[in-house]
């Protein structure tokens, strides 16, 4: 099975035989790759049918809301903690990013990048929230409840005292360099350390 790009960065970049905790974990695939790469990989996820299908590939999954049950776990618990393309939909993403950071000794985020040009030209000239590859359903549809942008999450990990430790930009399959990204990229991970 193909990873996501921004999954697939995050998979290369985890030590064999990490703990890891993927909140968020939607169907599972980036766990199988972690359990296949020898991690001791936990999950965390709100809707009852990934749940489901985690548990059923034999993958160790609670049904929970990161926005509050993270409480729950221990500080620096994991190796990792991840969060891919979940952060936008948190309640308060300040607050999940020292979650993140307390649970786990070192943090992956990943994000649709909402200043990413095509997502401005459709507001600009269209006058519309956009629907685009890393956006792909309406805004009446979507979980997504803050708009980042790779300049605001810089910022929020700068003001959070994190390090970044290193950063990929996507648009769509292809990694775009760094200068520029905050235009040009769909979406961005970045590995972070407190």
């Amino acid at each position: 099975m193909s990873l996501r790009p921004d999954l697939a960065v995050i998979a290369a970049h985890v030590d064999p035989g990490s703990r890891v905790l993927d909140i968020g974990c939607g169907d599972g695939a980036l766990m199988l790759a972690l359990r296949d790469a020898g991690c001791d990989v936990r999950g965390i996820e709100l809707d009852g049918a990934c749940v489901e299908r985690c548990v059923s590939q034999g993958l160790s999954v609670v049904q929970g809301d990161a926005d509050r049950d993270l409480a729950d776990y221990p500080d620096k618990g994991f190796d990792y903690a991840v969060l891919s393309q979940t952060l936008q939909t948190a309640s308060r993403p300040d607050r999940m990013l020292d979650e993140l950071l307390r649970v786990g000794t070192r943090a992956f985020v990943s994000f649709p990048n909402f200043a990413h040009w095509r997502t401005r030209a459709a507001l600009m000239f269209g006058g519309r929230m956009p629907v685009t590859r890393a956006i792909p359903v309406s805004w009446y549809e979507t979980q997504n409840i803050h708009h980042v942008t790779i300049k605001d999450f810089r910022e929020l990990a700068r003001a959070k005292g994190a390090t970044i430790a290193r950063d990929w930009y996507f648009a769509g399959e292809r990694p775009v360099v760094r200068a520029g990204a905050n235009s040009r990229a769909e979406f961005a991970v970045f590995e972070l350390a407190r």
